[in-house]
């Protein structure tokens, strides 16, 4: 089962950029996990799920042994320089599609056609909605033409998908019911004032803009991609669980609603995508964190949520070797998962095949229409 899914190229819906240098080994942890810094003295990164999943799966990909030091994986990967590993990480994911968010990119990184080279792959662009609003707002717009505008960017963007990070801002417990465009004004005249009372860019947090944001995505077709439970520090746990969008989720069918991520909350996505028609489901940013332990995730994520319903990503972002543990760790749990299921007799080795298909990379072909 891992050599069939070995030779079938995955669609990664969701993904971001990754960075065009150097790193220290300060920068490097901070970016393997989803941690504020590198770590107290005497703590190092290095020494979690993903630091020894990178060790052990990485370290090959540069020429060196399974299970490489810290210190001489590093120097390895300062000596190749940042487009080789970048270029050797993209390549050994075996991606057919990304799908990426351009929406957060703190420090400069590699763009959706810098990173679809690098793969030899088609790349596509999701589009962050609080950013778009954002933008908006920053340029001064009128709040009486605030809503008219965000629609008309979010409508002619060209991107495949829509993608709401209202976990990290205003939680996930929102109505079904579409804002009114008093309403709308409201708030969009509340968001210019704020920022300009401290002197900042806009910053999205408002329950009402959230909800607009999601139907200007809904009004114009695009699948929405919803954060849902892990993250970093800014993600509010307490109200990242995905049964808090019910009535949201009820509301925008037949639009297909992506929840991402779903860690801890996993089981709870599933049994979303299996009673609601249009929720869609994935395990990424925790298939690499979990590392070892991952095979546990990916079968509890598919206790329920119906096979045609679960899609891969990576949700790699600044280190090209999450793109590699991604697709990597994913098809190891999913191939331990379908072939378990053949050896018990649960489904036929063919049965096994179609749903690596499906999973891999049919279901978000047909979703996003690639």
């Amino acid at each position: 089962m891992l050599e069939y899914l070995e030779s079938l190229a995955l669609i990664d819906h969701h993904c971001h950029g990754v960075l065009g240098r150097g790193l220290g080994r300060a920068e490097f942890e901070e970016s393997l996990t989803e941690a504020e810094t590198a770590g107290p003295p005497g703590v190092s990164m290095f020494d979690t799920q993903v630091g020894f999943a990178l060790r052990r799966w990485c370290a090959p990909v540069l020429d060196l042994d399974a299970h490489a030091e810290p210190d001489a994986y590093l120097a390895r990967r300062a000596g190749l320089g940042a487009a080789e590993v970048n270029r050797r990480f993209l390549a050994a994911a075996g991606l057919e599609a990304l799908c990426v968010d351009t929406g957060h990119s703190p420090q400069a990184i590699l763009g959706p056609d810098a990173l679809g080279r690098l793969a030899g792959a088609e790349a596509r662009e999701i589009v962050r909605l609080e950013t778009v609003a954002e933008r908006v707002a920053a340029e001064g717009v009128d709040a009486s033409r605030f809503a008219d505008e965000v629609r008309a960017r979010v409508a002619g963007h060209g991107a495949v998908g829509a993608k709401s990070i209202a976990a990290y801002r205003a939680g996930l417990e929102l109505s079904g019911l579409r804002p009114s465009d008093a309403e709308v004004r409201g708030a969009a005249g509340q968001l210019m004032l704020a920022a300009e009372t401290a002197g900042t860019g806009p910053r999205v947090c408002d329950e009402i803009l959230h909800r607009f944001l999601v139907w200007c995505a809904v009004d114009a077709g695009l699948p929405v991609q919803f954060h849902v439970g892990y993250g970093d520090v800014d993600a509010d746990l307490r109200r990242g669980d995905p049964l808090l969008l019910i009535e949201l989720l009820r509301a925008m069918d037949p639009v297909p609603a992506m929840l991402l991520h779903n860690y801890p909350f996993h089981r709870h996505a599933g049994y979303l995508a299996q009673v609601l028609p249009n929720v869609y489901v994935d395990a990424g940013l925790a298939t690499h964190n979990l590392g070892h332990r991952s095979p546990a995730l990916i079968a509890e994520l598919l206790e329920l949520a119906p096979f045609g319903k679960v899609l891969y990503s990576s949700d790699a972002f600044g280190l090209a070797e999450l793109y590699h543990l991604g697709a990597l760790l994913f098809r190891n749990g999913l191939a331990g998962f379908l072939a378990g299921g053949v050896e018990d007799g649960a489904w036929t080795s063919r049965d096994a095949e179609r749903v690596a298909g499906m999973i891999a990379s049919g279901n978000a072909r047909r979703v996003y229409g690639l």
